[in-house]
């Protein structure tokens, strides 16, 4: 899939259709998203929220704006080539994206040795936070180690002595169980990884049923966790609390629904976030989309925001290489979450809570904050960044 638009301000839009001369003057993004299959639902959400975004800035710092949008079709070697396509074909400024770690683990080198700027409004993972981090990478999201941990320290506040570990095989999933590890040091009833995109967990939920462990901790994105919820609740297992990060969530209530009530997770932020600038994204995505807004939503919003306020620091010089970076790092924008500001690897500095499943009065399903788990929490592979000039 690939779609081409124009987003302009009515009174630009009559001068950049007049000839290549205005076009000189454009900001090209590239919004690469999985957008098929199983876990469509969480790329879907990250390219609404930052179109929302975009139509209610009109454009970003003053620039007619050409947005391309690809799905990455969670394969890292299309994603690699629609990168290079991207900025060597499509000569974008920046790239947004991806969903997905191993697609971020594809895509960083062609994107960001370019000169192009790769912002990733979801996949935080690992290697880039740390010795691999670069000048010309940023993260909207969260290091993916940071939600994990949220549930480490409360499972450990909660005095579990036994829980059992489960996550896809890939960089995200290596992450999610390190992560809760960070936070967690109890005992360890079992840890499984499975192949990432699995459906069916009949044998693993054997093993946890054989075991009865404190709780079960997961890290299932997309249809995985949609499965995996369904089939816990199923196989009478809710009597184990389930601890989770990106299992339960606004990409996957719509399908789980009841099965999750009850179910907690780690956030940055849920729908219920209480301050105005948070309730008006989630009435206007609503309104838009007919759908929950999840924090998926929520970080291609702000990626939005944090572009137009960066290209307007520069007064719109794209070739203001040193300027622009600078401008992104300061983060001179109000995040939807509340506080937010770049650590020195540009992964964000932000507060993480607990958020419980619950279930609207107009019977739609949400995460809800239960209470805040870090304080202005920076990621524990910052110290490991030295960001080269």
């Amino acid at each position: 899939m690939k779609t081409k638009m124009r987003v302009l301000a009515p009174i630009l839009a009559s001068s950049l259709l007049a000839g290549a001369a205005a076009a000189a003057d454009d900001v090209k993004i590239g919004l690469m998203f999985t957008l098929s299959g199983p876990a469509a639902t969480l790329g879907e959400q990250g390219r609404d929220g930052f179109l929302l975004a975009l139509e209610q800035i009109g454009d970003l710092g003053g620039l007619p704006t050409e947005v391309v949008v690809v799905d990455d079709e969670q394969k890292p070697d299309v994603a690699a080539n629609k990168a290079r396509e991207l900025v060597a074909r499509d000569e974008v400024d920046f790239v947004v994206g991806p969903t997905f770690s191993n697609i971020a683990l594809a895509i960083h080198k062609p994107v960001t040795e370019s000169g192009a700027v790769l912002i990733s409004p979801n996949a935080g993972p690992s290697p880039f936070a740390g010795a691999e981090c670069h000048p010309n990478f940023y993260v909207t999201s969260y290091q993916n180690d940071q939600m994990h941990e949220v549930m480490g320290a409360h499972a450990k506040e909660q005095g579990y002595d036994n829980v059992f570990l489960m996550a896809p095989n890939y960089q995200a999933g290596k992450d999610s169980l390190s992560g809760f590890k960070h936070s967690y040091d109890g005992g360890i009833a079992g840890e499984i990884y499975t192949q990432l995109g699995q459906l069916d967990f009949s044998a693993e939920l054997a093993q946890i049923a054989a075991m009865q462990p404190d709780a079960l901790f997961t890290f299932m994105p997309g249809g995985m966790g949609v499965n995996l919820v369904k089939q816990y609740r199923q196989a009478g297992l809710a009597s184990i609390p389930f601890l989770s990060a990106f299992t339960v969530d606004e990409s996957t209530l719509p399908a789980q629904q009841d099965a999750a009530l009850g179910f907690f997770s780690g956030a940055n932020w849920a729908p219920d976030m209480d301050n105005e600038q948070s309730r008006a994204f989630v009435t206007a995505y609503e309104e838009k989309y007919g759908t929950v807004p999840g924090s998926y939503a929520m970080h291609g919003f702000d990626t939005a925001l944090l572009l137009d306020a960066a290209l307007r620091a520069v007064d719109g010089d794209l070739d203001d290489k040193e300027g622009l970076r600078k401008a992104l790092e300061a983060a001179d924008f109000q995040s939807l979450r509340g506080e937010f500001a770049f650590g020195p690897n540009h992964y964000p500095i932000q507060d993480f809570y607990l958020a419980e499943v619950v279930k609207r009065d107009d019977g739609k399903f949400q995460t809800s904050i239960v209470r805040k788990i870090f304080d202005d929490y920076q990621d524990n592979y910052a110290e490991d960044c030295e960001m080269p000039e």
